[in-house]
């Protein structure tokens, strides 16, 4: 069970959907819901002159900057408080956003936090948030799209299954909510050129697993070709799915993203929530 979520609160569009999704799972979890609303400040961004009386102030708005966070917690609260939650928790951090987030999760059994939004015109220190977390965060991290209508998650869940220790990561960190779908397709995308991993039927080992948990599965191999995240999000549309169990950067960060990566593809492209480990 998840009886604590996070959920990143700034200023963007998206916080709406991003709050409703974390306040839905809070409500069908019997959680706590708290916001967490890093500022982008850290001690290294404070003036200098404190630490060397011999150099010159550096200014930052640090006050227009909580304030900015603060109206992002007004709006969350209202948000949650609409979707039926009584009393969430308001955090603001001063903190660099990633760092922030990942220091709050590790309080919590979940992370909510915003797919990244090209051409985000807000400052640095917000860009690739998701890609900073899904690195460091010590917690599974539900990913909300971009763009598009949220409904409730949880019930059709397409996992992507490699045999990695972070698929396996997201299947056990997601297995509570596996349990009470009413679907569950697990996939293996791309060639089987890892029968270590994969035994001797691909995706055997793990649909037994999840039925000793009471978890009803079917299993699938398809055929990526250049992009196995293509290939995902595909299956996971002709599924109906209202999620995707991954792991997340299987790869190293940087070999992930030369090579273009299914993380890659999913963060940027995929219409529906992503649970997410690393």
């Amino acid at each position: 069970m998840y009886k604590t979520i996070v959920v990143h609160v700034d200023a963007s569009a998206r916080l709406a959907a991003r709050v409703e999704t974390a306040a839905r799972l809070a409500i069908a979890n019997d959680a706590h819901l708290a916001g967490v609303a890093p500022t982008g400040l850290s001690a290294f961004m404070f003036p200098l002159s404190a630490m060397d009386a011999g150099m010159p102030p550096i200014a930052f708005p640090i006050e227009e900057i909580r304030a900015e966070a603060e109206r992002s917690l007004d709006l969350f609260d209202g948000y949650a408080r609409r979707a039926g939650v009584d009393a969430p928790e308001r955090l603001l951090v001063d903190e660099e956003v990633g760092a922030g987030l990942c220091l709050r999760a590790r309080y919590a059994d979940l992370l909510v936090i915003g797919a990244p939004v090209a051409g985000d015109p807000r400052p640095l220190g917000h860009h690739d948030v998701s890609g900073y977390v899904l690195l460091n965060c010590a917690r599974p991290v539900l990913v909300v799209p971009a763009a598009g209508t949220v409904g409730a998650i949880g019930q059709r869940v397409t996992v992507a299954w490699n045999g990695s220790v972070e698929a396996v990561r997201a299947v056990t960190s997601a297995l509570a909510l596996l349990q009470g779908a009413a679907q569950v397709d697990v996939v293996i995308a791309g060639k089987n050129d890892r029968p270590d991993l994969h035994g001797e039927q691909p995706g055997a080992d793990i649909a037994l697993y999840l039925a000793r948990h009471g978890v009803k599965v079917e299993v699938s191999v398809i055929h990526g070709g250049d992009d196995d995240g293509e290939a995902l999000l595909s299956f996971a549309a002709e599924k109906g799915s209202d999620l995707i169990v991954m792991g997340a950067f299987g790869h190293s960060r940087v070999r992930e993203f030369v090579l273009g990566g299914a993380t890659r593809t999913a963060l940027r492209s995929s219409p529906i929530p992503l649970w997410m480990a690393h």
